[in-house]
């Protein structure tokens, strides 16, 4: 059987799902999205997810009338349907359909849909061996903090890290490191404390990001929410990123210098370790 989606409050093979040409999430990028991890066939960090999907929705005035309790149980529903052990869920809100017309009317009904998507986010070859990240100019909007599905200019830095040889990007504006092009970038430096962006307009605020903060917090390790330039970060004596879909990942180059001897380090090692074991992976 091929994967069922849901499609404006339906559940329907992927081959008979249709999104309305008149969509505002096609016509616009007028749409915000979350990703949430599976693993086990168990939702990860999914209350933080649903938090910021309510956040987004809130900063575009798009008033989706589902529950935060409703979209969990349609996530569930798709886990179950999809026999689904590990991957990820993604969700798109748009603000509905109608003639195109930058202005829109208050009027329109929200389109949710939902699919998933299996892969193996454990134990994979880039979190034992760690991956390389690009530099590269954000070209994005002000608005970051709001997870649209706006996704032009990640698609087109991740495109240019590629061509040049890198696994994956981080961006800077303004002198500084604002964040990954889908994900949250930290460095650790020499005296162990974790450096990474505090909330802001600037960055997406991350929930892998914030449950490892509190996985932190609980265990004494400090982190420091500042901003970081890229030298910093190329002076790090480690450095990760967090995501939904790539967790806790080492990072052991950034541009043309290698951190330490080219391997994960300690702490992140230590970092990896506590987040899958709160998320019930055997480690």
């Amino acid at each position: 059987m091929g994967r069922i989606v849901y499609v404006h409050g339906q559940f329907v093979p992927e081959e008979e799902a249709r999104i309305g040409l008149f969509d505002r999430g096609f016509l616009f990028g007028d749409a915000v999205y979350e990703v949430t991890a599976v693993i086990g066939g168990r939702m990860i960090d999914n209350d933080l997810h649903l938090g910021r999907l309510e956040r987004s929705l809130r900063e575009l005035a798009i008033p989706l009338a589902l529950s935060r309790e409703e979209i969990a149980d349609i996530q569930a529903e798709l886990i179950a349907r999809n026999a689904l052990r590990d991957g990820t869920i993604y969700l798109q809100v748009s603000r509905g359909e109608a003639d195109r017309d930058f202005l829109y009317s208050d009027a329109l009904a929200p389109r949710l849909v939902g699919f998933t998507q299996a892969k193996t986010l454990t134990g994979t070859k880039a979190q034992q061996d760690g991956i390389s990240v690009d530099l590269a100019d954000d070209p994005r909007w002000s608005r970051r903090d709001i997870k649209t599905a706006m996704l032009l200019g990640q698609v087109m830095a991740k495109q240019a890290a590629r061509a040049r040889g890198f696994d994956d990007v981080w961006l800077v504006e303004n002198g500084l490191v604002t964040e990954g092009a889908s994900s949250t970038a930290h460095v650790i430096t020499g005296d162990g404390r974790i450096l990474t962006r505090a909330a802001s307009r600037a960055t997406l605020p991350g929930c892998t990001q914030r449950a490892l903060a509190l996985l932190c917090d609980a265990e004494g390790l400090a982190i420091e929410e500042r901003a970081f330039t890229p030298h910093e970060a190329q002076g790090a004596a480690e450095a990760f990123q967090t995501s939904a879909s790539s967790l806790v990942m080492p990072v052991v180059r950034i541009g043309d210098r290698v951190l330490g001897n080219g391997k994960p380090g300690p702490m992140t090692r230590k970092l990896q370790a506590l987040y899958l074991e709160a998320a019930g992976v055997p480690v």
